[in-house]
This record gives structure tokens, sequence and C-alpha cells, in this order.
């Protein structure tokens, strides 16, 4: 149930409790005012009798028709008064005990009590039901307002750290929104700080490495200073990947879009990502490339290759033989027979830096893939179908070209 019909029920519902409280305890009050009206015209009559002997206001000796609780009661030796309702209405019989009679008066309520009963009855349902609609259109606004919030909150989990929402009002919900828009504004100073103390380290870095790249070029062949040229190209990988995640953090990358088979994108990655993983002498991992339906896509071949071949090492590196690359015209899916996504990853997407076990690490390379797929409009999302492992989807989401777009597709020839 949402927040407005909660609103709106409560409102109804305390309107409704003070109709009730109303409609009962008016007429209740009513009667017990005719009640003492009729007890005392009683004790006057009863003071008329022992004065001149007579009786007034129709009172009577030991008439018929007593009902029985004030019978009953004035057989206890107790004044009393009974409402009996009849029908030509409502009467209250009052009597006591004179000389060892009973002497009963009976008098007739005024009608208008039970009009005013039944017209508070009938205001009362009508005032209970614009009560609930008054309940219903505040709590939308309120509710409005909430739901911006709640937008805005996941637009900056998105990534967009420049959402903020109005600050109009002094209630509770304009206390809530000045809170997130704070929590906004320091998250994106936290985050542009790490991201440009990170982008300076790898630019300050990049000589240096490529002072050791070239050095390490320089070795002999041996065991050892192999392993000294594979870590060094390790670490310039590195400081490659940190200087493009913060290229896309800037918006400083351009898409080049043109024309080009889906497919031939699918198999320089896959060779791309296999020729990264393959050392001297070792066998290659096996990576299946299967083409349900080939298509033109409008798109920068290179960041597609980029995506994939980070797709394609991650599943080789954190999954488990063999890897298919699935092409079905602009959908293309990289699938692995390892122990599948993280729950964080599928619940947040791609985090730099987070890693997890040694089965399920996460560096950059998912990172740059979702990062460069924004840059081309595409959709990628993780999952871990029915079967076991992990699949990647990239949905490059592109019509078929125009007349003459396989001429861009042609120009467009692999390295």
């Amino acid at each position: 149930m949402g927040l407005r019909i909660k609103i709106g029920a409560t409102i109804a519902a305390t309107a409704a409790t003070a109709v009730f409280i109303t409609a009962v305890q008016v007429p209740l009050l009513l009667n017990d005012r005719e009640r003492n009206t009729a007890d005392e015209r009683l004790r006057f009559v009863e003071r008329y009798y022992k004065e001149s002997g007579k009786t007034s206001f129709g009172a009577e000796f030991d008439p018929p028709g007593i009902p029985a609780p004030l019978l009953e009661a004035l057989a206890e030796g107790r004044r009393a008064t009974h409402v009996e309702d009849g029908p030509e209405g409502r009467w209250i019989w009052a009597g006591s005990t004179v000389d060892g009679r009973y002497l009963v008066m009976c008098t007739r309520v005024q009608p208008i009590i039970g009009e005013l009963e039944e017209v508070m009855w009938k205001a009362g349902t009508v005032g209970v039901g614009v009560a609930g609609l008054i309940g219903v259109a505040v709590a939308a606004r309120f509710g409005r307002r909430l739901r911006m919030s709640a937008r805005t909150a996941e637009r900056i989990t998105g990534g967009e750290l420049t959402a903020r929402l109005p600050e109009g009002g002094r209630d509770e919900i304009t206390v809530l929104t000045r809170a997130v828009n704070a929590m906004a504004e320091a998250l994106g100073s936290r985050l542009r700080a790490e991201r440009e103390v990170t982008a300076n380290i790898a630019h300050e870095l990049r000589t240096p490495v490529a002072g050791l790249v070239a050095a390490a070029g320089l070795l002999p062949d041996g065991k050892a200073e192999n392993m000294v040229r594979e870590r060094v190209g390790r670490l310039r990988d590195l400081m490659e990947d940190v200087l493009e995640v913060a290229r896309l953090d800037n918006g400083a990358e351009e898409a080049e879009l043109r024309w080009v088979e889906s497919e031939r994108l699918a198999r320089r990655a896959a060779r791309a990502a296999v020729e990264g993983r393959t050392a001297p002498g070792e066998p290659e991992p096996e990576v299946r490339v299967e083409t349900v339906q080939d298509t033109l896509v409008h798109t920068d071949p290179r960041r597609v290759e980029r995506v994939l071949t980070n797709l394609v090492t991650n599943a080789l590196r954190h999954g488990a033989p063999p890897v298919l690359i699935e092409v079905t015209g602009p959908v293309v899916r990289v699938r692995d027979h390892g122990p599948g996504f993280p729950a964080h990853l599928l619940a947040c997407g791609p985090q730099r830096f987070r890693t997890g076990s040694a089965q399920t690490g996460l560096g950059l390379g998912l990172t740059i893939a979702a990062g460069q797929a924004r840059l081309l409009g595409a959709g990628l999302r993780f999952t871990n179908p029915e079967g076991g492992g992990a699949e990647a989807v990239l949905d490059l989401g592109t019509p078929p070209p125009p007349d003459g777009g396989a001429d861009g597709a042609a120009s467009d020839p692999e390295a």
C-alpha cells in the first residue's frame, strides 16, 4: 500500500472516529438532559401534591402500562427514569413512591433529537468522504516530493553527481531534500578529488613506466628477464587502464562512428583477448565465436572491440573455459562456465578497484567496458544464467544501414 493511500485512510479513519463519537454521544447527552428535566418536573409535582393534594404535568398515581424496568426500580423504593421507544416516538418515564403509591409521569421526547441524530450521521458520512479525499490529495503532494527525492538519489547513484532537488518549503521533506543535496555535493567533491589524484598519479608514472618498458626490452632472454618484462607489461597496462578511466570520467572521449559487421568485431576481440592471455610456449585458451545472425552496426569499432576484449579477458581470468561469444545481429553475448558474477556486481554494476575472491576478482576491465558502452549509447548488462557461469550482454541497438552503408563497413579493414 502506497503512502498516499495510507495517509488518506488514516485521515478518513480519524474523521470517522470523530463522527461516530459525536453522533453517539450528542443524542445521549440530550437524552440525559431530558431525563433530568423529567426528574425535576416530578419533584415539582411531588411538592405540589403535598401542598395542594393535586398532581400536575400529567402525573398519575399507579397508571397502567408502567415499563417493567421503572416498575422494578419503584418496587425497590428508588426514584428512576426510563426511556422507551414506541410507535409514536420516544418517551421518558419518571417515577417515585409517594404515600405508598407510585407517582409516575410520562413525557414525549422532542422529535428534534432523532432528527438531529439522523442529520449528524449523514453529515458525518459526507465529512468522512471529503476528509479522505483531502487526505489523499495532501498525501499525493508529499508523495510526489518523496518520489522526486528517490529518483534524484538514484540518478546520483548512477553517476549523475550534478543532480539536485529544489529546496522549497519548511517541512520535514525539505530537511530531507537539503540532506540529499548536501550528500550529493560531498560525494561529488570526494569522487572528483579521487579521480584527479588517480589521473595525476597515472600521468606522473607514464614516463618512468615507458622507460621501464624500453629497458626491459633490452634485457636478454631468460627466466628472470622474461618475468621482469611480464611484470613491466602488466604495470604499463594498468597505467593505461587508469588513464582511460580518467578520460571516460572527464567526458573527454568522443565516439567515431561508422558501419561495421558485428561478427568481425567479435572475432577481432576474441583474437586480441587470446593473444593477450597467451604466454610464449603456452596453449591458447578456448574461445569460440558463434554467429547466429551477422549484421551491420553503426558504432565505433575500436571502442566496441575494447569492450568485447575486456569481457572476454575477464571471462578467461575469472571464469572457466570454454568461453563462448555469440553474435545475434547487434547483440553480442560473452559467456563462460565459471562461478558466475558476484552479487555486488549484479546489483550495482562494475566498481573500479573492487575485487572479490581469487575466483571472482574484478579490477578496471569491466569498469572500462561499462564506461565505453555508455559512451557508445549501447546497453551492457551482466547476468548469471541458469546452468551456471556468467554472461555479459552487449546490445549495440543500431538499425540496419541505409543503401550504401556496406561501403562504410568495408572501409574498416581488419588490423
